[in-house]
């Protein structure tokens, strides 16, 4: 607050005034430092998100919502994706965050510029897109082949984001209808896994792939089947950790990063007992009793 009359323009003599007022802008940023970041995704695919912002951002709070219930979002409509992620953004809006990761490349795909142009003036907005810019660096001209949702696949901003990269590689597109469902049932390996993914990835077992984008936010949980299917002779490549680094790096401009011990709270709009068991899986850490479930119905817009 500035230590002067708006009216007269002349300098305060008390400087107690000014130093309560400096206080006061003072607990303002710490509060603003410590409110939490709102992570979502279709459902517990999204974890694969949280786990990279956590590790680069460890003092930082967040709040994650899965919206498991309505996974997956790959196969739906874009209406009824647009619908299901504003009302995911409107909760989290509600929870007072600081700032919002849509950790799902579909709902990214299908409404992130409606997300930005809807809260550009509260709260910064970061989407996840397939990380083709790390594919394509793998070797000169690579094959790069890329999973994900079909609706990602379809949407303009995916078709976009490949003719930017069309050049410098042979980018090869594979929709993956039904993969989200094995990391929702906690099926991360088994017979019927390796059985859907061999199906899969058949007609590239011949013809040399050199990098995998994971393009959706649950194939990283299921990194391991995935590299045993390709014989671990292909890289990998998720997109968390870019969605991680684009978020720190925007609140150490803002400095707005928290340096408090960081915090994290987890809801969901179906059971709290399957996430508590994949969650808790995903992160490496016991979430008991930190998960509520929610009416996310009384947030669509």
């Amino acid at each position: 607050m500035p230590c002067w009359n708006s009216n007269q323009y002349e300098e305060r003599i008390d400087r107690g005034v000014c130093k309560i007022e400096e206080k006061k802008a003072g607990n303002r940023n710490m509060d603003e430092m410590q409110r939490p970041i709102g992570v979502f995704d279709s459902g517990v695919g999204g974890i694969s998100v949280l786990r990279e912002l956590v590790a680069l951002m460890p003092n930082e709070n967040f709040i994650f919502y899965g919206d498991s219930k309505n996974a997956p979002y790959g196969t739906k409509t874009l209406e009824e994706v647009r619908k299901l992620t504003l009302a995911d953004a409107e909760y989290l809006r509600s929870r007072n965050v600081k700032a919002l990761v849509v950790a799902c490349n579909t709902a990214t795909s299908a409404a992130i510029h409606i997300l930005r142009e809807k809260y550009q003036k509260e709260i910064p907005v970061i989407g996840i897109e397939p990380a083709l810019k790390p594919a394509v660096s793998v070797k000169e001209n690579p094959r790069v082949l890329v999973m994900a949702t079909p609706m990602t696949l379809r949407e303009t901003k995916f078709h976009n984001l490949m003719q930017k990269f069309q050049d410098q590689a042979e980018i090869i597109s594979l929709p993956c209808p039904g993969l989200v469902e094995f990391v929702e049932r906690g099926e991360l390996s088994g017979e019927a896994l390796e059985h859907f993914l061999k199906n899969l990835f058949a007609p590239y077992q011949e013809r040399k792939v050199d990098a995998v984008v994971l393009g959706c936010t649950h194939y990283p949980l299921l990194y391991e089947a995935i590299s045993d299917i390709m014989e671990g002779k292909v890289t990998l490549i998720d997109s968390g950790f870019e969605a991680a680094k684009e978020m720190k790096s925007f609140l150490t401009r803002e400095d707005r990063l928290s340096e408090a011990d960081g915090k994290a709270r987890f809801y969901v709009s179906d059971s709290v007992d399957g996430f508590e068991q994949l969650g808790g899986r995903f992160l490496d850490k016991d979430i008991n009793g930190m998960i509520e479930k929610i009416d996310i119905e009384k947030y669509a817009l």
